[in-house]
């Protein structure tokens, strides 16, 4: 299924929902796929050495000129530029803008879109609202890392962070996992912790326990799924940890050099790590690290030389059994997710699927004949 090359299809945010935008268990699939070509290497991601996140413009905290945005939390502009093989055979852009103060004016922190087109000929596809299709995507990429990175029978399930990307994650988790059966959640609102609760509680009918605290809530978890924001990273130790278990990680955290050295890590995608750690060391070093690079912890004891390369695995070749996903059942594991710009333009194709089968969104017109050729 392509394109009219008449037009290309629009789809806005209640188009996106009509066509299953937030079903992460087909997402989970779609994002299995995707892995696999990344470990084959069917893509291409920007930068010199084809791994790039993409670019990113942030503002100063001084300017000169009265219109142009100040630096702020959560303020930067990205464009996220990618080709995915396969049977998808697309270029895709995912522009992502952010700024923490639009909630002051009834809008989400950040407002995405996904741009497909044609892999021969660069005519458009389709132009989506990304806001929710990029939220599934990072939920399903834990949802596919718990099922190849989680202990045999895992039964419990900690979440730190009652958002609305950790009820992605929460939602893939138990698609992936059929074996919880108990949740256990903290956030430093107990309010959202509660409501996180109840909204889950009627898709997932299982043993719920809101925790009072962060250890508490951790302790005696299989699989963790940490997707909290604020002005501090969320700090972890080891003994919080119970043997054998996986920490999924969406959100900002960090932690000793020790427990870095003692468990297992697996990235979403070594490599575009990796060019974020040379992204780092040529905007200012460690010490000025932007706080979107939520690996940041990790790469600095990977600069410190306290991690070698060798300790780092990509999901993707765990999937392709290029790697053991654990050597037992009593490993820790840390699984760190960046998000890869492949994963919206997969995620979004699928809802562009869907969306021409349901006759959905609006059909637009670049020319009905090129006035330059």
């Amino acid at each position: 299924m392509r394109f009219d090359r008449n037009g290309f299809l629009f789809l806005s945010e209640a188009d996106m929902l009509k066509c299953g935008v937030l079903d992460t268990k087909k997402c989970c699939e779609i994002m299995e796929e995707v892995f696999e070509l990344l470990s084959n290497g069917d893509f291409r991601l920007s930068g010199y050495n084809n791994s790039s996140h993409g670019c990113m413009v942030t503002f100063p905290k001084i300017s000169p000129f009265e219109q142009m945005p100040k630096d702020g939390p959560d303020r930067r502009f990205g464009a996220m530029p990618a080709y995915l093989g396969g049977r998808f055979h697309l270029i895709g852009l995912k522009f992502y803008g952010s700024n923490i103060a639009n909630k002051n004016l009834g809008l989400p922190r950040s407002i995405l879109m996904t741009y497909l087109a044609d892999a021969d000929t660069s005519e458009p596809i389709a132009l989506l609202s990304a806001n929710l299709a990029s939220s599934c995507r990072t939920g399903s990429v834990t949802g596919v890392a718990s099922k190849y990175l989680a202990r045999e029978g895992a039964e419990s399930l900690a979440i730190i962070g009652c958002g609305v990307i950790n009820y992605s994650c929460t939602s893939a988790i138990l698609n992936s996992l059929s074996s919880i059966k108990r949740i256990y959640i903290f956030d430093i609102n107990k309010e959202n912790a509660v409501k996180f609760k109840k909204d889950l509680f009627s898709e997932f009918p299982l043993e719920y326990i809101i925790c009072d605290s962060l250890e508490n809530c951790l302790i005696n978890a299989d699989v963790i799924s940490l997707a909290a924001s604020g002005k501090e990273p969320v700090v972890i130790s080891e003994r919080m940890l119970k043997p054998g278990s996986l920490l999924t990680v969406t959100g900002d955290f960090s932690s000793s050099s020790e427990f870095f050295q003692n468990i297992s890590i697996v990235f979403d995608y070594w490599p575009m790590h990796k060019e974020w750690h040379e992204e780092i060391l040529n905007s200012g070093g460690y010490e000025n690290s932007p706080d979107y690079i939520n690996s940041r912890t990790i790469l600095r004891e990977y600069n410190n030389g306290k991690l070698k390369e060798k300790d780092f695995h990509s999901l993707g070749d765990i999937i392709c059994n290029k790697h053991c996903a654990r050597n037992s059942n009593e490993e820790k594991v840390l699984f760190m997710a960046g998000g890869i710009p492949l994963e919206d333009i997969a995620w979004g194709y699928a809802c562009y699927e869907e969306a021409v089968r349901m006759e959905l969104g609006k059909r637009l017109a670049i020319w009905d004949k090129p006035h330059l050729l």
